[in-house]
């Protein structure tokens, strides 16, 4: 049997999706996600909150640019990876990303859209919208 890589989160972006085009106009965005926890230790109300590197490819990133934003609450299913590269020193570092499969945008409809006066009124819909990687393979770097 093989073995299972599922990440699940829910989490507010650290700022917003940044987009960049790799040969042959692959599309690839970023962004940190943080997932907070509240615990209590010696009778004080504990927050702990660790950062994701979430990264997404082709079409869901385009999507994630085009409706994703600082602050917003999103649920993300994908998979864990782990990659290494030189830095401007030529030191060898590794990171470890989350690469999004979907994501499920939460809160009021309204909390997604540009702000006006007509988004003001109050009757915006409660229903999440999800979107999906449909690449059919591997998200490769």
């Amino acid at each position: 049997m093989s073995g299972i890589n599922k990440v699940i989160l829910i989490g507010h972006l650290g700022k917003d999706p940044e987009v960049r085009y790799l040969e042959g106009g692959v599309s690839v965005t970023s962004f940190p996600l943080a997932t907070s926890e509240t615990f209590t230790r010696d009778g004080q109300k504990v927050e702990q909150t660790e950062w994701h590197n979430i990264v997404m490819w082709r079409g869901l990133a385009d999507v994630a640019v085009k409706f994703l934003q600082k602050g917003k609450l999103v649920y993300i299913e994908g998979k864990l990876r782990t990659r290494s590269f030189e830095d401007k020193e030529g030191i060898k570092k590794y990171t470890t990303e989350i690469i999004a499969e979907n994501f499920t945008m939460l809160g009021r409809k309204t909390d997604f859209e540009p702000e006006s006066p007509k988004n003001s009124s109050g009757g915006a819909s409660e229903t999440p919208e999800s979107f999906r990687n449909n690449n059919g393979g591997d998200t490769a770097f």
